[in-house]
């Protein structure tokens, strides 16, 4: 958790004060990338964490429900910038001011920000579970998480589709109305907004879903959609001219990408003992979405340079499908709804202390 702590405010600065292609040449764009690439994985520690805390809190058979809101508080803070961006596009500046240093302003609020969400997390109490764990006797922590590879991986495998598509659809999508779908941005900026209001109670509802009929089948439900329907939505998308039209498909993207964000978490930290829970979650998340959130939108721009716009729709669906295969394979992880043996029963309920 401190790492993330630490880290979180610094990328968000290094965008804010980074110098220009005409100051530093092609070392902006590289500064730009790595300050992308850590605020994905300082990002990804601390969702992680805030996973296990929520998880380990909430009632066990209301899990789903309450990790929804933690998704809640991702979504909130995108419209708190989109408002801000909003707000400073109708009112404050002109577009050439916000093209030359506008921009900017953003990244400098989220960096003081973060600095009081480090004040707020260190007042915040150790669950009951992890305390719990702490005092039994166990192999050391990077055993631990040596003996847990498998289910490392099978984390890095839930992760992978859900990564790609939730930055195409929520941080991309703005650039795709403006470059490809011919709106202003303005108009791409309001768009977005309003799908994402729509898209804010789908978490907890998602995740009340997954209480009732299990993990695997919400996942299921992004992975097949999200493979069968990208694609036609972009070709849509670029064609159509009516933005009832383009809010709509904008939506549907959301409707299918809720069923990964709201309970993808959940179910990584139901992987794992309590005692290394929030590292053997935070830590895979972390990378893949350094790795491949933090990229997204940079090979999106690239396939869209090259002339090669479509590629791109093809790449968020073979990483959708990537992790369709895992869901259509991995063990139900709601222990209400897993056929197990007793056996496997009684070591599930002790990971999931």
């Amino acid at each position: 958790m401190m790492l993330a702590s630490i880290a979180k405010p610094s990328p968000s600065l290094i965008v804010a004060v980074a110098p220009g292609y005409q100051t530093i040449g092609v070392f902006a764009p590289a500064l730009l990338i790595a300050a992308r690439l850590l605020q994905g994985l300082s990002m990804g520690g601390e969702y992680g964490t805030s996973a296990t805390y929520l998880s380990e809190v909430a009632p066990a058979n209301r899990r789903g429900f309450y990790l929804g809101f933690l998704q809640v508080s991702v979504v909130a803070g995108q419209l708190l910038a989109l408002g801000l961006m909003l707000l400073m596009q109708r009112l404050l500046f002109t577009a050439d001011q916000i093209e030359r240093w506008g921009w900017r302003i953003p990244f400098v609020i989220g960096g003081l920000l973060a600095l009081f969400a480090m004040y707020m997390r260190r007042r915040v109490s150790e669950t009951q579970a992890f305390q719990d764990g702490r005092r039994e006797s166990s192999p050391p922590v990077v055993r631990q998480l040596i003996q847990h590879w498998r289910n490392i991986l099978l984390a890095i495998g839930i992760t992978v589709g859900g990564t790609v598509a939730f930055y195409t659809f929520t941080v991309y999508m703005q650039k795709f109305l403006v470059n490809s779908a011919g709106l202003s941005k303005e108009n791409s900026t309001l768009i977005t907004t309003g799908a994402l209001l729509l898209y804010l109670p789908l978490q907890p509802l998602f995740g009340l879903v997954s209480d009732l009929i299990g993990r695997r089948p919400v996942l299921i439900f992004f992975g097949l959609s999200c493979t069968l329907f990208p694609v036609p939505l972009f070709e849509a998308l670029s064609r159509t001219k009516s933005t009832v039209m383009m809010f709509m498909l904008c939506f549907a993207g959301l409707l299918m990408l809720s069923g990964f964000t709201s309970i993808h978490m959940l179910v990584k930290t139901e992987l794992f003992p309590a005692r290394i829970r929030a590292l053997a979650v935070g830590l895979p998340y972390a990378l893949t979405t350094a790795i491949l959130g933090g990229t997204t939108e940079l090979v999106a721009l690239r396939f869209k340079a090259s002339g090669h716009e479509s590629y791109f729709f093809w790449y968020v669906t073979i990483w959708a499908a990537i992790s369709l295969l895992v869901y259509l394979r991995m063990p139900e992880t709601h222990v209400r709804r897993a056929a197990v043996s007793p056996a496997r029963r009684a070591s599930s309920n002790q990971g999931d202390c």
